[in-house]
């Protein structure tokens, strides 16, 4: 399957640069996955899609402040680090600009020493392996010396960190925000919840892989980067009772959709407490075994996430949809509007 396929026109001022003053000021989009029709709407209304009975699931992963600016400790050249992945202890995957001024052995200082880490090896692509050094709790330094890793189409600042987080984020360990859920607040999952909706949450840190665009000519060559996972027993045990009783399961973002239908595809449909590496990748001819529906945002032309929503609705009803978007000026990636598929 060619990527092509996945590729649309996208003018430049329908990326989303800032958040809404108002988290669920969003447009919602609601696109049926069977037929194709589509409706617009607000965000809040969302509470008049989802039934009694339904399951929402959302994915608790808290960004980290993983961009650090530092400087080399034997010449101060300005060094750019940003952590992906904790290996073990204070070992870190990382991505390194400009890559070519550090070498093994090299030592990079931050905040005046507050921080600082050696380069244990080099890997392609401007990714180093770094051992941090400090005084303290590693997270409590990150906090006071890290910016957020906003992605690179995002050009203006953000004023409020925690609007690059979620409401429920508590579990610390993301290079990026699970951007769906962005728009929720704690009204509108009280209002869920009164309603009779029931919310799940599972754990998945996202790494920076699921958000780059697919380099090779066909979908099949692609290999999605492994991020890890987790769900505990009372979500497991949440979900099948809501398969059970008929209810629909309808996860918040391409995350939430990753780690359910890891665990579903290996247990025959149900859900267990489990942790690990997911690497999988949903394109079109997969068979959903988890989900019902999806809350999703807006995406790049050709990514990995564009072709996961057109696994679920079909290429032609998606990509007729991202039409729609353009044409009808909603607001892209990020910081930008919401599409419900149902």
């Amino acid at each position: 399957m060619k990527v092509e396929l996945f590729d649309f026109d996208l003018p430049e001022e329908l990326i989303a640069q800032v958040p809404l003053q108002k988290r669920d000021a969003s447009r919602l989009m609601h696109l049926n996955k069977e037929t194709g029709e589509i409706s617009h709407g607000q965000f809040p209304d969302i509470t008049r899609h989802l039934q009694p009975g339904d399951c929402l699931v959302l994915n608790d992963t808290r960004v980290l402040p993983a961009r650090l600016f530092g400087m080399k400790e034997d010449t101060g050249a300005k060094i750019e680090v940003l952590l992906l992945k904790q290996s073990e202890g204070d070992t870190w995957e990382t991505l390194i600009k400009p890559a070519k001024r550090v070498k093994e052995g090299t030592i990079i200082t931050f905040g005046d020493g507050k921080l600082t880490a050696k380069c244990l090896e080099e890997q392609e692509h401007g990714g180093r392996t770094l051992h941090f050094s400090y005084e303290g709790i590693f997270y409590e330094v990150l906090e006071s010396l890290g910016e957020m890793p906003l992605p690179p189409y995002i050009k203006e600042q953000l004023d409020d960190r925690e609007r690059y987080q979620t409401v429920y984020s508590r579990e610390a360990g993301s290079a990026a925000a699970p951007t769906a859920g962005l728009h929720f607040t704690d009204q509108i999952l009280s209002e869920l919840q009164e309603k009779g909706v029931s919310v799940a949450y599972i754990t998945l840190h996202v790494g920076l892989g699921t958000f780059r665009p697919v380099s090779a000519e066909t979908v099949e060559e692609h290999e999605m980067h492994a991020e890890f996972y987790q769900m505990t027993e009372g979500t497991a045990r949440l979900l099948n009772e809501t398969r059970a009783n008929g209810g629909r399961i309808i996860t918040v973002g391409t995350t939430s959709t990753r780690t359910l239908e890891t665990i579903a595809s290996a247990a025959d449909g149900k859900f267990q407490e489990e942790s690990g590496w997911t690497s999988i990748f949903i394109y079109p001819g997969y068979e959903f075994k988890g989900i019902d529906g999806m809350l999703t945002n807006f995406h790049l032309p050709k990514s990995s996430l564009i072709m996961l929503v057109s696994s679920l609705a079909g290429r032609e009803n998606v990509m007729n949809a991202y039409e729609t978007a353009v044409r009808e000026k909603y607001r892209f990636f990020s910081f930008g509007d919401a599409m419900l598929i149902l």
